[in-house]
């Protein structure tokens, strides 16, 4: 096994992650994986699992669905390695975005269950938020946080706000808001040095306060969800730092929804608590890239399909 239990912490991808045919192998190959999959689609009423293998994409990309074929890879592939390896428990988890809620789930805070119909109704909620105030997002590369959060400043007014949403490694970061305010800063952070500044193609203005009008009811879904005890400690979004009581959790969670992904402080944060590997769990290797930029030293592993799992031996 290549993994020391204590200098290693689990990474869950969020949006952006998701391909058409995730999971499938893992499903075939490891009956615990196929049982996840059956779960899900018994909880959600429908045959999620033949969406997340078969498409077509532009279902799986809707958020609604997006956001829990995430969830159930990555704690299908959980589920995988804690049957393989049950005496192996890494020091730290975390997720970006939604991934959140699955390290959340792979802790014992929340039940598979719970989660599952947490993540849906985010990516309900969400898409709502963005029919009732559409905006948008871009990518700014190759400008520094401080900067751009001057940027982002001067491009708000009053009605129309904009701020950065994903902090996601040294020279990428995402901004978030009313459309014209992130038109505005874009103009504004190319002048101010970005490399580029790209448009992404979404309505939703995910981690800004264009989601407001959705955050009562998330409140209440996510009080409604049953949270426990946290067997390994997650390191949450909004503050870079570890939780580790449900009620800690929950107020994450909450304020996750209008407040910066903060994935470089986190990284940071797990490699000064003495973390050397991060291990992907669930769909791609869209996070080991951003740890890459973080911390060049840091060794990356994927762990979402079979191949995956051989490669631990």
């Amino acid at each position: 096994m290549k993994l020391n239990p204590q200098t290693t912490a689990f990474i869950f991808p969020g949006q952006g992650s998701q391909t058409v045919g995730m999971g499938k192998d893992l499903a075939a190959q490891y009956p615990i994986a196929k049982q996840t999959f059956d779960e899900a689609d018994a909880i959600l009423g429908f045959a999620f699992s033949e969406l997340m293998w078969n498409g077509p994409d532009s279902d799986l990309n809707d958020t609604i669905n997006t956001q829990p074929a995430l969830y159930v890879h990555s704690l299908a592939a959980f589920r995988v390695f804690s049957h393989l390896y049950p005496d192996l428990k890494p020091a730290a988890l975390a997720g970006h975005s939604l991934g959140e809620l699955s390290a959340l789930a792979a802790s014992g805070a929340l039940s598979f269950e719970d989660g599952l119909r947490l993540v849906r109704k985010r990516g309900e909620l969400m898409k709502r938020a963005g029919d009732l105030a559409p905006g948008g997002m871009a990518a700014i590369l190759g400008l520094d946080i401080l900067t751009l959060d001057k940027v982002c400043a001067e491009a708000s007014i009053a009605d129309e706000s904009v701020q950065v949403a994903n902090d996601n490694c040294p020279g990428q970061v995402v901004i978030s808001g009313a459309k014209a305010a992130v038109e505005r800063a874009m103009a504004g952070a190319k002048a101010a040095g970005a490399k580029r500044a790209l448009p992404l193609a979404v309505s939703i203005a995910a981690h800004s306060p264009l989601m407001a009008s959705i955050q009562s009811d998330w409140n209440v879904a996510v009080d409604s969800a049953s949270f426990n005890i946290l067997t390994i400690p997650v390191i949450g979004n909004v503050h870079a730092s570890t939780l580790t009581s449900p009620d800690e959790a929950r107020a994450d969670i909450k304020a996750q929804m209008q407040s910066r992904v903060r994935w470089t402080d986190s990284v940071r944060f797990m490699t000064g608590q003495g973390i050397t590997t991060f291990v992907e769990v669930g769909t791609g290797s869209v996070l080991g890239g951003l740890v890459k930029r973080i911390a060049p030293e840091a060794v990356n592993l994927p762990l979402g399909n079979p191949q995956d799992f051989a490669g631990l031996e």
